[in-house]
């Protein structure tokens, strides 16, 4: 689970435009010192079907949120897109900023993911376990992720790729890292091959964990197919990442919208805001077996109880498998 909103505080002078947004982006800033303050709670909110219930208003209808008339309102607002050639500029330097970013934050900025386990039963560990359990986590971060696991379930071996070379690093410069069990590399998921690092049909599960969001929409295919190549036939992919109407997505301010439901930070790294029938679709058309495939949304509530303020989270999660061989 996420306990921050990422990064949006961090500023991308390629982005603002003029003095007003410098005002919005100072007033985020501030609104991102306060969630830092914040825990998460565990309950999740029984799914709603009932919408606004605005005439025409249908668009904005959520499955796990109704949106008040303010956020609605902002959302029909925003319709300008950020210029072609500055998001080809940020397509381009993708792989800088997310660089830039863990130079900024080194290892701090995300704790360690214990709560993985509890979301999938899959990594539990599993009694009289034989042999070894191949994990390929894309998107690895500094490795929030596996630590946990490696030192909770010896039968695990991790795959562990990130886009960022400054991320693998400091994995591997992480007292944990043992290559005997982790082996860790760089990776671009939507053009490099990961059958050069990870051998076809091997992995046992794959980890994608707030990663696909980052992807621009048009290499999500790619990424996904690219990661299917790995997987053993029957091996599972565990996913979890922003939903759509996220509390982040409502907040970004004009000016940072690339695309429907694709918005970028202040530090140039993007987001998507997943509906789970998108998820669903995706996977389908890169070969899962769409009837063994789960997705639905998780709901969160982010909350300060000194400052009495509740955020509400909402995030898409699901396992997709690979078919069997026949």
């Amino acid at each position: 689970m996420e306990n921050k909103l990422n990064n949006e505080d961090e500023k991308c002078d390629e982005i603002k435009d003029s003095a007003s947004n410098a005002k919005v982006d100072e007033s985020e800033k501030a609104l991102d010192t306060e969630m830092k303050k914040m825990t998460v709670t565990e309950t999740i909110t029984e799914n709603s079907e009932s919408g606004s219930g605005e005439d025409g208003d249908e668009k904005f209808v959520h499955p796990v949120r109704i949106l008040t008339e303010a956020e609605i309102a902002k959302l029909q607002k925003d319709v300008t897109c950020v210029s072609d050639f500055k998001q080809n500029k940020l397509e381009k330097e993708a792989q800088k900023n997310w660089d830039l970013f863990y130079k900024r934050n080194t290892t701090k900025f995300f704790k360690d993911r214990h709560w993985t386990k509890r979301e999938f039963d899959e990594l539990c560990p599993v009694e009289a376990e034989t042999g070894r359990r191949t994990v390929l986590e894309v998107g690895c971060g500094v490795g929030n992720f596996i630590w946990p696991l490696l030192q909770e379930d010896q039968s695990m071996f991790f795959y562990a790729c990130d886009f960022s070379p400054r991320a693998v690093q400091f994995v591997k410069d992480n007292p944990n890292y043992d290559p005997s069990r982790c082996s860790a590399f760089q990776c671009d998921i939507t053009n490099d091959d990961l059958s050069g690092n990870v051998p076809q049909d091997s992995v046992d599960m794959v980890s994608m964990i707030f990663v696909l969001s980052a992807i621009h929409p048009d290499k999500m295919e790619a990424a996904l197919s690219n990661i299917i190549k790995v997987m053993r036939p029957g091996g599972s992919l565990l996913f979890r990442d922003y939903g759509l109407y996220d509390y982040a997505m409502l907040r970004f301010a004009p000016g940072h919208k690339l695309s429907e439901n694709f918005y970028v930070r202040q530090d140039g790294t993007r987001a998507y805001y997943f509906t789970t029938e998108k998820v669903l679709e995706l996977a389908e058309r890169c070969g899962f077996d769409r009837s063994q495939s789960q997705c639905e949304y998780v709901q969160r509530e982010t909350v300060n109880k000194k400052e009495d303020l509740c955020v509400p989270r909402i995030f898409v999660q699901g396992k997709f498998l690979k078919p069997k061989s026949s």
